[in-house]
This record gives structure tokens, sequence and C-alpha cells, in this order.
């Protein structure tokens, strides 16, 4: 059958029936433990009764109103999101790239608000992926992304991720401010080296420029903190959310300070979808679940488990794995094989990942994954290491 999808994914050849949890149950009956997790938005993992329950309330009444009017869950949703982090002020999107956007709009007001508008140019990292807008891949520079879709947006300049060196060298009278990803996610899972956040920071702060986070797969819980930036001790001025602040849901959202903020005033943005009662809605029982007690350091202490499997599992096949990256729940596997060739093994061990650049694939599990469940996800890894090692023996005997 020919699809009538773009096709821009390559998509392989399962669809599924039900899911619950950390599994996913195919239409063929197959069970995969999904460590995927939709590239990190199944937060609380597949029909989590909370959220299931929370849509289901929140369908019998209005699904949207525009944001022409109050909506009560959105200010709720707000509130909850301002008191978790640095932020004093959110604005709701549909999705990541949007967040980002916001985000890098918000930066660039806020010097046109102090009477510098020339100030509109942000230092970006070689490796980024911020979303496939037009603004959002001239941010993130990836040629493959930027192919055929005519001149970049102009107004990013980039840097080697985690050269401070180089950023102080890019700092010009039209620089706004710094975005990046804590760790970059799509890039390899690549974590910023220790003293690079809060170089960034004392550089914003020295030049008076704006440290804008993409918080948009490392947010709301993913590694062990509410953002991930948070493990570093610094504060941003402006974050980016998406992914999992939803659960499933499309949500995403741009916080930031009010100083920060100050230039997105009445008509300055908007989006007609962003922050509608269904979104929000799903967005607060995500929350309700994420900012329970111990629930972030139950992370941790299962990110900190997995940490260990894998890197036995790095010692027992090192001609298939290269390198462990991560943090929390948020791992990538750099392997010495063709990372499609590692995500189509273990996929017929029945674990599902996700494949990144540099060679990478993430395990993305959902926050309530069981440590089983961890142990399960690993002993399916073994089993595709296995597979690929023996083809790597027969390959080299043959």
């Amino acid at each position: 059958m020919v699809s009538a999808l773009f096709p821009t994914y390559p998509r392989a050849d399962l669809s599924f029936e039900t899911g619950e949890g950390a599994w996913l149950v195919a239409s063929d009956g197959e069970r995969y433990l999904d460590f995927g997790s939709g590239v990190a938005v199944n937060s609380l993992g597949h029909a989590h009764p909370h959220l299931v329950g929370t849509l289901s309330a929140a369908a019998a009444s209005p699904w949207h109103v525009s944001n022409l009017f109050r909506i009560p869950a959105a200010e709720r949703l707000a509130e909850r999101l301002a008191q978790a982090s640095f932020a004093d002020l959110v604005f709701f999107t549909n999705s990541g790239a949007e967040a980002v956007e916001c985000a890098i709009k918000t930066a660039r007001k806020y010097h046109a608000a102090n009477g510098r508008p020339e100030r509109y140019r942000l230092i970006t990292f070689e490796g980024a992926f911020h979303g496939r807008t037009l603004a959002t891949i001239a941010a993130g520079g990836n040629p493959k992304y930027l192919d055929g879709f005519g001149p970049p947006v102009d107004g990013f300049d980039q840097a080697p991720f985690g050269d401070l060196d180089a950023v102080r060298a890019l700092i010009s009278p039209q620089t706004a401010g710094v975005l990046l990803e804590p760790i970059q996610g799509e890039g390899g899972v690549r974590v910023a080296p220790p003293g690079f956040l809060p170089g960034l920071r004392a550089l914003c702060d020295e030049h008076g420029l704006l440290l804008v986070v993409d918080e948009v797969q490392t947010g709301v819980g993913r590694t062990g903190r509410f953002l991930a930036i948070e493990h570093s001790g610094v504060a941003p001025d402006i974050a980016a959310l998406a992914k999992g602040v939803g659960g499933g849901f499309p949500l995403g959202a741009c916080l930031a300070t009010a100083e920060a903020a100050k230039g997105m005033t009445l008509g300055a943005h908007g989006s007609t979808y962003g922050g509608n009662p269904l979104a929000t809605a799903v967005g607060n029982a995500v929350l309700d679940i994420v900012l329970e007690p111990g629930f972030l350091e139950r992370v941790a202490q299962l990110g900190g488990l997995f940490r260990q499997k894998l890197a036995a599992l790095e010692d027992r096949y090192p001609q298939v794995i290269e390198e462990v990256r991560g943090e929390g729940l948020m791992f990538g596997v750099k392997t010495r094989v063709p990372n499609m060739a590692f995500a189509a093994a273990a996929r017929a061990a029945g674990l599902l990942t996700i494949p990144a650049s540099d060679n990478v694939v993430r395990l993305l599990p959902p926050l309530i994954v069981t440590e089983s469940e961890i142990a399960e996800g690993v002993a399916r890894l073994e089993t595709a290491c296995a597979s690929l090692a023996q083809e790597k023996r027969a390959g080299a005997q043959g």
C-alpha cells in the first residue's frame, strides 16, 4: 500500500495496538519494551491512569476557547511550572520547535525593549538540534536539515560545544544571548562538560546577554532534576520545554524570568492552540506525578542503576559499544556498528530505541520504569549486542 503521508520519516514497518506503562503491543501481538518513549515524550509511559482520567474528564468540557479568554488550567500550569523552576512567566505552545521559537523571540525582544534592537544574534553550538521551523533549523545549523530550504534565517553564530573561548570570541555588539541544550539529545546525548554552563552564565552576566536553554528533551524530570541545567547549579533566563511536559499530548512551553520577558507585551506573540484546556489539563496531571515528593530522586536512582548495567554491557561487548553517555534516564550508546543496525537488532530483541547523530542510539525509558524493566531492557540489549558481535566475527572470518 502506498502511503499518502509525506515520506519524510524512515518508518519501521510496525504499528501498535495497545500500550501500558513501559510496554507496547504491536498489531501482530508482539510485545516491545519501549525505551524510546516516543523520543522522550511519553514521560509517564503509556495509558497512565491519572493522565487518561484527566484527559477523559477534560474532553467533556470545552476543548478550545482561544486565548481571548481565561483558561484556568493554563493559569494553574503556568504557576506550577514557575514554582518548580527559575521562571516567573510562561507562554504555552504546541511543540518544542514553537517553544524554542518563542525563546528566540523573547531574547531578541528583551534587547529591543532595552533600546538595543541591534542585539538580535544568538550564539548556538555545533551538534545542536532545536526543531524544524526555519528559525530553529538555522539555530541548529545542521547542513542536513538546512539543505534545500533557501538562505538560513539570519541571527545565529555557532561555536564548538563546550568551547568557552570560542563563545567569548563570537560575542559582538549584536549578540543577544546564548542558546544551548544542556545535554544535546539528537546530537548524540552529549553532556555539557564540567564548568561549561557556569562559564556561559558568567559570560552572559559580564556582557549583558541572556542564557537560553533548550530543555525540550531534557526537561520535566528526564535527568533526575526538573531541568537538566540544575545539575550545574546555574539558572537560565529563558527555557524551552515540550515532550515530557505533555506526557504524550502535544504541549510546549517557553519559561522566562520577568526581566527576560519584559519585551513580550500585549500583542508581541501568539498561538491559536497554545495552552488550550485539553493540553494544559494533561500538563497539570503530568506535574501531579512528577512533582510528587521523591519522584525525581527515584528517577536519579534508577538512572544510576541503568548506568551501571550499561557500563557492564559496554565491558562485555567492546566490539559493539564504544561509549555510554547521559544523565538520569537519558542515555546514549555510541556504537561501533551503524546505529541504525544497532536499533534494528534491539527492535528484533523486543526493545525500542531512538537513533541519534554521532552514531548513537538513545535510551529514553519512561520515568515510571521499574528496576525489573530496566534489567529486562538491558537483557534485550545484550541479545542485540551478542547478535551484532556474532555478525562482526562472521564478517571478519568471511
